[in-house]
């Protein structure tokens, strides 16, 4: 089978995007990127493209483009890598967001820890100002769009988007309720767009090559390519592009993982499997292809690594919903447990399972909701209980 393009592979021309978009319509580029199903690349796997079109036609005096570049998931640094070699390209594609949707302004919230990348990106504006990419009557075109750096507060919950934009304006880290969305009321209360690196990244290919192109990048419908952290037991750790609809097996032949016993896919919140899993695909249909995989070889005691997971939850939970809050303490609880022999069967373990579930329809954001995802998987998957041990059973 003849191996697919990758988006590494086809760097433009810088500004040849922009250029193109000018002889369309703002609608015509947002409908675009509709129509190459762009999934967001930092994980929620939300249409951008659609994003664009709602924000496009919401009202408003002010509307504002917002880069998630919050890259706080346990073993994701993708982002990061994108930010040093690409932040041109970054920039080019949240232009091309704000000409959409009628926007002069954009924010990138970066991620407290990522302060040696402030002069990189600005030197990559200063460049895009001097060459009339970036600034005011852009290209002639009668558009003008600029970025500014916001530093992100050093906290997990900062990459939901809400919450970023709470943090923003000057407030903690908490989750909006939803409706109304960003989309109508976002930054300042005005209609905005809040996308990934990856995914602004991914704008100027689309707009240059067309959707039909962008979704031929893919494999087995889903659409374009992916870049993937992967780390922990490999021989060669790194950030690998990979079409997306791969199996998580092509990954690690990649990098070069051997001994394996699991796979953390999609971060802390993601999912976990076993070595004979491999076959499955990295994909918003299967695996979270969010952008990190962790990789444990068979030295690894995977009750101490769920253990490290949840005292993360614990200590990144913002707090304000109790599912979340209370939830993620008492798994961590579970965890002692389990290692004392308090829980020593599956009716034992079981209220615990139920409070995964709760936690997943009851949490106001994406933390709660998923947090349970690796007690779940870790604890079903590599701790081997009795059915029943004829204890008292029941929540220890």
């Amino acid at each position: 089978m003849e191996r697919k393009v990758l988006l590494a592979e086809t760097q433009p021309e810088l500004g040849s995007a922009l250029r193109k978009a000018f002889g369309m319509t703002p609608a015509d580029v947002a409908f675009e990127v509709r129509d190459a199903k762009l999934q967001g690349r930092g994980g929620a796997g939300f249409p951008a493209g659609v994003k664009w079109v709602l924000a496009g036609g919401a009202s408003g005096d002010r509307k504002y483009v917002v880069c998630n570049a919050d890259e706080g998931e346990p073993g994701t640094f993708k982002d990061r890598v994108l930010l040093e070699k690409y932040a041109d390209r970054l920039i080019e594609g949240m232009a091309l967001g704000g000409y959409a949707i009628g926007s002069d302004q954009g924010y990138i919230y970066l991620r407290a820890e990522y302060p040696y990348l402030v002069p990189v990106i600005e030197k990559a504006a200063a460049a895009m100002r001097a060459k009339n990419l970036l600034g005011a009557n852009i290209l002639g075109s009668g558009f003008s769009f600029d970025i500014e750096i916001r530093m992100g507060a050093g906290a997990y919950i900062c990459g939901e988007e809400t919450a970023l934009l709470e943090s923003m304006e000057g407030r903690r880290g908490e989750p909006r309720n939803k409706p109304p969305f960003p989309v109508n009321a976002g930054y300042l209360n005005k209609p905005t767009i809040v996308n990934n690196v990856e995914t602004f990244c991914a704008v100027p290919h689309i707009v240059l090559n067309g959707a039909d192109w962008f979704i031929g990048l893919g494999e087995g419908g889903d659409s374009g390519t992916k870049l993937f952290s992967i780390s922990g037991d490999v021989e060669r750790p790194g950030v690998y592009e990979l079409a997306m609809g791969s199996t998580i097996g092509e990954l690690l032949e990649l990098a070069g993982a051997r001994d394996v016993q699991a796979v953390q896919v999609g971060g802390a919140s993601g999912r976990t499997i076993k070595r004979g899993d491999t076959a499955r695909v990295l994909s918003f249909r299967d695996l979270p292809p969010g952008g990190s995989v962790i990789v444990f070889d068979n030295s690894r005691n995977m009750l101490e690594v769920l253990e490290n997971f949840m005292e993360f939850f614990v200590h990144e939970s913002c707090g304000q919903c109790t599912p979340c809050r209370e939830g993620n303490t008492r798994l961590l609880h579970a965890i002692t447990a389990l290692r004392e022999g308090d829980v020593c069967c599956q009716e034992c373990l079981q209220p615990f399972m139920d409070l995964c579930d709760v936690m997943a329809v009851s949490s106001k954001c994406g933390l709660g909701q998923t947090a349970g995802n690796c007690f779940r998987d870790m604890v079903s998957g590599f701790v081997e209980l009795p059915v029943d041990c004829n204890c008292e059973g029941g929540d220890s």
